[in-house]
Parts: structure tokens; sequence; C-alpha cells
């Protein structure tokens, strides 16, 4: 698919991004979606996720040259069908962008293939396929797209081409003015908004980057800022993102707390960590300052390594993180350290669960209890334990049968000689 018009950062508050056309020209339907969700009070990376997903769907417009309001739903099909087939495209370095491409093409990666699992994570790469998840976000963010468009009416289409599951058009989910108005207490909630065209997504057990492998990344970082990062990280369990937030003034070693603003609410909170990372940040204060550093309580407190100093983004906490992946040849990612920190307090019997959901700033406490289920490294030890066990014997014997049961019975049942 042509990789024909694009998503534009504006840096202005009221208008964080637009869309634009091949022409470069902005596209007034996505734009007032955008003003609506920025009246809902989403963040400007919901807007920024939403926007290159509708950027995917006008690319598939623009191909076959069909109109945003005449989209049918035979054209929904064959886009969700394009996805489930299409490569995703090669993301250029910034680089090759702006100077071209070297004369022997783009050089090869040297991270194991994509889509294979990792010999020493067992964590899958990215896949040259577009995942469920991505697919199934996308198919709910044009969904919603067309829903807003077809509500205010005007312009916008009479029909939305991404409908509903067909189960909503019984005559009950007819009648029913929302989903679940005609719910039974008894009975569990029915998802009643899943789309026609939505795939189904399976569920992932979270990754938490075991101790002896999680000491061996923190020991292939050269830098004391690196280091008070992941621990920082692994010890709070904040969001990536969200510790870069954080300011001078938000440390608080002596409490032995530090202030991030959450993703989402954009609420202000003070979290616990652990006193390590408190020695890690002074020591790379200190290093930074002796470099020329800005210093006050309002400056950031996460900067470059280089001059020109400036505050370190997301982008270039990854990088960091992936050399150090690449030393080990790992596929960690930095939400594998927040999965460690939740893995970590969920499974400790002194700390309760609404603790730990206060700290992880989980809406729903179902969300935290996805925790509390152990690893795939420790069933499997258990398992092999078991088999050694009951190839030496030792398994525990039978406990005699209940008082009204013919014990040779059971065994016949049971296969017991």
């Amino acid at each position: 698919m042509p990789q024909i018009g694009r998503l534009e950062e504006t840096g202005k508050a009221e208008e964080p991004y637009r869309l634009l056309d091949p022409a470069d020209v902005v596209i007034e339907p996505v734009a007032e979606w955008f003003a609506e969700l920025q009246a809902c009070s989403k963040p400007a990376t919901t807007i920024r996720s939403y926007g290159m997903d509708l950027l995917r769907w006008y690319r598939f417009l623009w191909t076959l040259e069909i109109p945003w309001d005449r989209a049918t739903r035979a054209d929904a099909r064959d886009f969700t069908r394009w996805l489930q087939l299409a490569d995703k495209p090669v993301r250029l370095h910034w680089r090759y962008q702006k100077f071209g491409l070297p004369p022997g093409g783009i050089p090869r990666q040297s991270r194991p293939d994509r889509g294979t699992p990792n010999p020493l994570t067992g964590k899958s790469g990215p896949g040259t396929k577009y995942a469920p998840t991505t697919r199934a976000h996308c198919e709910t963010v044009i969904r919603t797209f067309y829903d807003f468009h077809c509500d205010e009416g005007g312009a916008g289409p009479l029909l939305n081409p991404f409908p509903l599951d067909r189960s909503r058009h019984s005559r009950k989910a007819q009648a029913a003015a929302r989903p679940n108005a005609h719910h039974n207490p008894m009975e569990v909630f029915q998802n009643e908004r899943k789309g026609r065209y939505r795939p189904t997504v399976p569920k992932r057990i979270p990754k938490r980057i075991p101790d002896e492998l999680f000491n061996a990344l923190f020991a292939a970082l050269n830098h004391n800022r690196d280091r008070a990062l992941l621990a920082f990280w692994v010890s709070t369990g904040v969001r990536a993102e969200e510790l870069l937030t954080s300011k001078a003034r938000d440390a608080h070693p002596g409490q032995q707390l530090i202030g991030v603003t959450r993703k989402g609410t954009r609420e202000y909170q003070e979290v616990p960590a652990s006193t390590d990372a408190f020695v890690w940040l002074r020591l790379a204060q200190e290093e930074a300052w002796r470099n020329g550093v800005p210093r006050g309580r309002n400056q950031t407190l996460w900067w470059t390594l280089r001059r020109p100093w400036r505050p370190l983004n997301y982008d270039a906490a990854r990088a960091m993180f992936n050399r150090a992946n690449d030393l080990l040849g790992s596929n960690w990612t930095l939400h594998d350290l927040r999965h460690t920190a939740a893995y970590r307090m969920a499974r400790d019997p002194e700390l309760s669960l609404t603790d730990v959901q206060w700290v992880l700033n989980h809406a729903h406490l179902s969300t935290t209890e996805i925790y509390l289920a152990a690893s795939q490294d420790e069933i499997v030890e258990q398992l092999i334990a078991h088999h050694a066990r009951q190839a030496a014997g030792k398994l525990p014997a039978p406990r005699p049968p209940a008082p009204g049961y013919n014990a040779a019975s059971l065994d016949i049942l049971f296969g017991r000689s």
C-alpha cells in the first residue's frame, strides 16, 4: 500500500495532531473527531494512537479511490482481510529518510528473526504481519469514528461500514437502548459492543524478568543515570513515560517517595521506591551536575548524557534499554519492568492486593489479579520436579477412601495396581 498522507504533530495544545491527505490538506472529518476526543479529556497520546489507525484506513480508501463517507461494509470487510494478509511496512530510520539509503541498501538488523521466540527470554519479537491486538484496536477506532459522524448527521454517512456483531441484531438487542439493558444480575455481563470484524485477541500472561536475568541486564548498563532509571522502574512499577515526567522537586529520598504524573487520569501521585534507586539517582545527579546539567527544583530529573542537554524522552530511554538487550541477546521491553515489579509485589504475602492496585494505578482489581498467577518458568519447573518425583517413586501415597467407598473399585477406576 502506498505510504501516502501523514499524521502531523503540531505542538499546539488545542490541536496536538492532525491528519493530512496526500496533498497536505487537513482532513476535516478527522479534525472534528479529534476535537470531540479532546473534549472528552482524552490525552494527546490517545489522539495520536487513534490517528495512526485512521491513517491506515484512509490509505486503503485513497488507494481504491473511495470517499470516506461512501465506504460500504464490503469495503470494511476487504480492509479487514487485507490487515490479516498484508505485511507491515518497513519503517526506515530517520537518517535514511533524510539522507537516502546507503549504496548496499538497508543494513541487515542484528536482532533475531521477526516473530520467532527469543532463546533467552522466550518472548516472540514483532512479526511481519499485523498482530491481533493491532487489528482489534484498528477496528474499534474506525467503528467509533463512524459512530460519531453517524450520530452527528450532516455530511457524514448514514450507515457505519464497521457494524456490530450479528448477535446484536436479535429482537432483544434491537429493543435495548444500550448494551446489557436487560442484564440478569445472576449472570455475567455479555460483550454486546463487539464489532463484527473484530478479531479474537488471545489472553497473554504478563512476562516478568527473572531475578538472575535482571541482575545481568542491570550489570550491562554503563551509566548511573540508566541504573537509577531501572531501579525506579522495577521498584515502583510506574510506567516508563510516567517516570520520565518527574521533576527534581518530585524526588524525596527522606520519605523514600517519588512523584509521577499518571497516564490517562493525569493525576499526580507519590509512590514509594527502593533505597537503592535513590542512591543511584544521587550518583547520577552529582555526575550530571559536574558536567554542566542545569540545576533547579523545576528542572527535569532525567537528562541526556551529551550536549546539548535535553530532557530524556521515551524513545531515548528505549534505545538505552535496547543497547543493554543487544549485549545479552534478549528482547525485554521497558514495560516488562512494570510487569516484574507488579509480580514481585503481588506475590508478597505481606502486601495486600489492594495496595498493589493503588501502586500500579489500576482502575479495576481484576487487572491486578493477573499477576497472582505463576509465571511460565515456575510452572515448567514445578512440573519437571513432579515428573522427577514420579520417576523416583516419591509421590505421596493416595489418601484412604472416604467411608462407604470400596477401595478395590477405586483402584480399578483410577488405574492403580
